[in-house]
C-alpha cells in the first residue's frame, strides 16, 4: 500500500486573527464583540471566545516537561494520584476496621480524626495497615498537634516504619481564627510549629504544616483568592520559621497544601498548575539546598459550598467535574466528599459512589496515564498564567500588610473572603449562578426535612437562622473566645434556598401557584416554564396547564383548584389587555403575578398590580415576600 503522504490542512489557506475578528464583526451585526462573546470573570480578567498559537507563544509555561522546576506541568512525570478517603469514626478500634475495610476497595490514602491522642489509640487505628504502601494522614484539634505527632512517631518507630512512612498531621492553629473569630499569636505558633518539626525529625515523609485553603473554597472564595492566600500561608510559614532558624529545606519539605476544588472546570485545572509553578518560585527564594524542595504537595477536596440538600444527587455531577479539574491538573490525592454529606453522615453508599467516582476516572477514563494532559492548551496555559497573575497581586498585598498570620489576625482576610461569600450568596438570589435543583428546575415535589440529622450543616445553618446554638466544631469545648465578625461564613451556597422549602415543608398550608397560560402559545409556555421553575423555588405546588381561551376561564379553574397565587403567562403587548381583567376578576382572592417585565408594567402597577417577575428579579427575596404573606406556621 501507497504512503499517504499528503497533509489535508494544507489545502486550506491560513486565516489570520484579523480575518477571523472581520467575519466574527460582520456576523454580529453591530453588537459589540467584547459584550457579546467576551467573558469578564470573577478572578478580574477576561476570556476570550477562541485562543490561537500566538497567545501562548511568549508564555514561560510551556518550557518545561512533567517533573521539572518550576513544576507547572506537574512535580512528578506520571499522573498517579492517591484516591483518599475520611474515616468518620473516631474509636481507635472502629476507625481501623473502617480503614481497612476501604483498603480493600481501592482507596490507599486514609484520613484519620483523632480524638484522644495516644501512643495506644494510634497503634490501634493503624493495625494491620501496610505503611509503607498507605498514605496515611491525621486531624485533630489544634491544641493536641503536638500530642498526635508524639504518639504517631512512637508508633512508626515501633513498627521501623518512620523512613519508608508516607503522611500528614493537620497542625492548622488558625483553625480557631477562621471559626470563631480568635486572634493570632505569631510567637507562640513558631515556637510550638518548631517543637513540632523536632518531634517529627525522624519520619522525613510527614508533613505537618498544614495550608488548609480548602476552608476559603467552602467560604465562598473566588479561585484566584484560595490561590493567593495558599501562597501566602505557605509562604509565612517558610518566613516564621527559617528565621527562627530552621533550615528552608526542612521547612519547605514539611508544608501540605490541602485546596479545595469548585465546579469552574478549566478555571481550577488552571489554579492548581499555577500554584506548583508560584509555590515553587516563592520556595527557592529561601534558598533550599535542591529544587525538589520547591515541589508543592498537594491534597485537592471538592467542595461542600455548592453541595446542596435538594436534589442530593446532582452533587455527584458537580464533584465529579471537581474530582476531574484535580485529576487532570496533577494534584498528589483527592478527596471527594460524599453526595449526602450536607444533611447526614455519610453512609456506607454514599461513600463507596465517592471512593468509585474516582476509580472511574482511573480505571475507564484513564486519566491517571497520562502526566499534565492540558500541557500546551491555548486555552488552559492562557487560564494559569492569567489566574496565577491574580493570585500573585493578592500575594503580594498580603506580604506589605505583614503577611498572611497578620492578615488572619486582623481579620482582613475573613473579610475579603466573606465578601466574595455574600456576592455569591446574592448571585444565587437572582440566579446569575445556578446550582441545579436548588434556584433552577428544582424537584416540585421533593420533601427534604425528614433526612436532615443533627450536627449536619443543613441542621446547623437551621438552627443558625432561628437564633438557636450550634456549638463548636474545633474540639475547644467551647472556649474559642473571639470576635464573630472577624470568622469564616461558611454557610452552602443553597442554604438560603433550602431553608426556604424547609420553611414551606413545615408550614401546615403548602401555597398552590397557577398557571393562568393565555394567548401566543409561544409565550405563554415559555412563562409558564419559567414560573414554575421559579416558585418550585419555594418548595409550592404547581399547578400548570395548556392554556384558556379566556381570562374569566383561566381565573375560575385557579379558584376551583385553591390556588393561592395565580400567575398569568402571556406575550408582553397582551398583557396590556389580558392583566387588568385578571387582576379585576380575582378580586384579592389569591396573589396576582405577571410573568414578565412587559412595557406596560408603569399602567399596570398604577392600576394596582403590584407582583412582576422576571430574569432580572431577585428570586430569593421575591419568594421569602410570598412566605411570608402565605404560610400558616
Amino acid at each position: 500500500m501507497a504512503e499517504i503522504k499528503e497533509k489535508l490542512f494544507e489545502q486550506f489557506p491560513p486565516v489570520s486573527h484579523e480575518e477571523w475578528r472581520a467575519k466574527v464583526d460582520a456576523d454580529l451585526k453591530g453588537v459589540p464583540f467584547e459584550k457579546k462573546l467576551v467573558w469578564r470573570t470573577n478572578e478580574g480578567f477576561s476570556v476570550q471566545p477562541m485562543y490561537r498559537r500566538s497567545d501562548i507563544a511568549d508564555l514561560k509555561t510551556t518550557d518545561s516537561l512533567p517533573g521539572e522546576f518550576p513544576y507547572v506541568r506537574g512535580t512528578r512525570d506520571n499522573n498517579h494520584w492517591l484516591t483518599r478517603q475520611e474515616v468518620l469514626a473516631t474509636d481507635p478500634a472502629e476507625a481501623n476496621a473502617a480503614a481497612l475495610d476501604v483498603l480493600q476497595k481501592g482507596v490507599n490514602s486514609i484520613g484519620f480524626t483523632v480524638k484522644e491522642p495516644t501512643a495506644e489509640n494510634i497503634a490501634r487505628m493503624l493495625e494491620g495497615i501496610d505503611l509503607q504502601a498507605v498514605e496515611v494522614n491525621f486531624r485533630g484539634c489544634a491544641r493536641k498537634t503536638l500530642e498526635i505527632a508524639k504518639a504517631v512517631v512512637e508508633v512508626l518507630k515501633q513498627r521501623g516504619a518512620e523512613k519508608a512512612f508516607n503522611g500528614s498531621i493537620d497542625y492548622n492553629p488558625l483553625k480557631r481564627a477562621f471559626r470563631h473569630g480568635a486572634d493570632v499569636d505569631s510567637a507562640a505558633i513558631a515556637k510550638e510549629a518548631c517543637e513540632l518539626l523536632d518531634i517529627v525529625k525522624d519520619v522525613p515523609g510527614l508533613r505537618v504544616l498544614a495550608v488548609d485553603s480548602e476552608l476559603f473554597n467552602n467560604a465562598g472564595a473566588y479561585i484566584f483568592q484560595e490561590l493567593g492566600y495558599a501562597l501566602a500561608w505557605g509562604a509565612q510559614w517558610m518566613t516564621l520559621l527559617t528565621e527562627a532558624g530552621r533550615p528552608a529545606s526542612e521547612v519547605a519539605r514539611r508544608v501540605k497544601f490541602n485546596m479545595g476544588v469548585s465546579s469552574n472546570y478549566f478555571m481550577e485545572l488552571a489554579k492548581f498548575r499555577a500554584a506548583r509553578m508560584l509555590w515553587a518560585q516563592i520556595a527557592e527564594q529561601y534558598k533550599p539546598e535542591s529544587k525538589d524542595d520547591c515541589k508543592m504537595a498537594c491534597h485537592a477536596v471538592t467542595s461542600r459550598f455548592n453541595q446542596t440538600l435538594y436534589d442530593a444527587h446532582v452533587n455527584l455531577l458537580r464533584s465529579q467535574t471537581e474530582a476531574m479539574s484535580a485529576a487532570l491538573a496533577g494534584v498528589d490525592s483527592i478527596t471527594v466528599v460524599p453526595f449526602d454529606a450536607p444533611y447526614k453522615t455519610p453512609d456506607e453508599f454514599s461513600e463507596r459512589i465517592a471512593r468509585n467516582q474516582q476509580l472511574l476516572l482511573k480505571e475507564e477514563s484513564h486519566l491517571d496515564k497520562v502526566a499534565d494532559p492540558a500541557g500546551g492548551s491555548y486555552y488552559v496555559e492562557t487560564l494559569t498564567v492569567a489566574i496565577g497573575q491574580e493570585a500573585w497581586k493578592l500575594f503580594l498585598e498580603v506580604e506589605d500588610k505583614g503577611g498572611f498570620f497578620a492578615c488572619v489576625g486582623n481579620g482582613d482576610v475573613q473579610a475579603a473572603v466573606n465578601a466574595s461569600g455574600v456576592k455569591r450568596h446574592e448571585d444565587m438570589a437572582r440566579r446569575k449562578e445556578i446550582l441545579l435543583g436548588t434556584n433552577q428546575f428544582p424537584n416540585f415535589n421533593e420533601m427534604a426535612a425528614s433526612k436532615i440529622e443533627a450536627g449536619s450543616s443543613a441542621a446547623s445553618e437551621e438552627a443558625e437562622v432561628k437564633g438557636e446554638a450550634v456549638g463548636h466544631s474545633c474540639g475547644c469545648g467551647g472556649n474559642c473566645a473571639g470576635d464573630p465578625a472577624r470568622a469564616l461564613n461558611t454557610a452552602r451556597q443553597g442554604s438560603a434556598f433550602e431553608l426556604l422549602r424547609l420553611e414551606t415543608e413545615a408550614a401546615s398550608n403548602r401555597p398552590k401557584a397557577f398557571m393562568l397560560t393565555i394567548g401566543n402559545l409561544a409565550m405563554r409556555l415559555a412563562r409558564a416554564q419559567f414560573s414554575s421553575n421559579f416558585f418550585g423555588c419555594a418548595g409550592y405546588e404547581i399547578l400548570d396547564n395548556i392554556g384558556f381561551k379566556s381570562v374569566e376561564e383561566g381565573v375560575n379553574a385557579a379558584m376551583e383548584a385553591g390556588a393561592d397565587i395565580v400567575v398569568l403567562c402571556s406575550s408582553d403587548d397582551e398583557y396590556a389587555e389580558f392583566a387588568p381583567e385578571a387582576f379585576k376578576l380575582l378580586a384579592g382572592r389569591a396573589e396576582f403575578v405577571v410573568a414578565g417585565a412587559p412595557a406596560c408594567a408603569d399602567d399596570l402597577k398604577a392600576q394596582g398590580i403590584e407582583n412582576f417577575i422576571h430574569v432580572k428579579s431577585n428570586v430569593l427575596e421575591t419568594l421569602r415576600g410570598f412566605n411570608a404573606r402565605l404560610l400558616k406556621k
